[in-house]
């Protein structure tokens, strides 16, 4: 008895955007409690406590941005992945999305490394960058239906960096 795999076919419609289901969206937000968290422990502890757990906040929420900002940037590669399944030529777009998406996990490795106020400062900025660049590459790929969703988590997590940053 053979199967054959089944055929991946994405929606012929070029105006067809899929949007994030409610697992999807609880997710997301879920995903901005260590930003929101991370920034307001920063605010409530400087001065406050021992150097050592103040240094262990500032890094946890200084990582998780930096591993944010690298999510994102693998998500284009994802939609590629799924479109070249799908048999659709690889476009210049693609390209660009796959050199984006190295772009900013490397640009958040960087700022890793900084000392965090300055860190925090630029992965804010890169959570910023990653949404502008996503407005354009998501409706090529056929996601801009999540703008919205991209959007609102965007401006939790970058306010949360930079309003550590701010107080470090």
């Amino acid at each position: 008895m053979s199967t054959t795999p089944p055929t991946l076919t994405l929606p012929t419609d070029p105006h067809h955007h899929s949007e994030p289901g409610e697992l999807a969206n609880k997710l997301g937000y879920a995903g901005l409690i260590p930003f929101v968290a991370g920034a307001l422990f920063v605010w409530l502890l400087v001065g406050r406590v021992e150097e050592e757990p103040f240094i262990f906040v500032v890094r946890a929420l200084t990582s998780y941005a930096a591993l944010i900002v690298s999510f994102l940037g693998g998500i284009p590669w994802g939609l590629v992945m799924l479109r070249n399944a799908a048999g659709e030529a690889e476009l210049p777009s693609h390209h660009r999305a796959l050199w984006a998406g190295i772009a900013f996990s490397l640009a958040a490795w960087v700022a890793l490394l900084m000392p965090p106020h300055a860190g925090l400062v630029v992965l804010g900025g890169l959570l910023i960058g990653c949404y502008l660049i996503d407005r354009k590459r998501y409706p090529e790929l056929g996601a801009a239906g999540w703008l919205t969703l991209r959007f609102r988590l965007t401006v939790f997590a970058s306010l949360s960096c930079f309003l550590a940053a701010a107080q470090i």
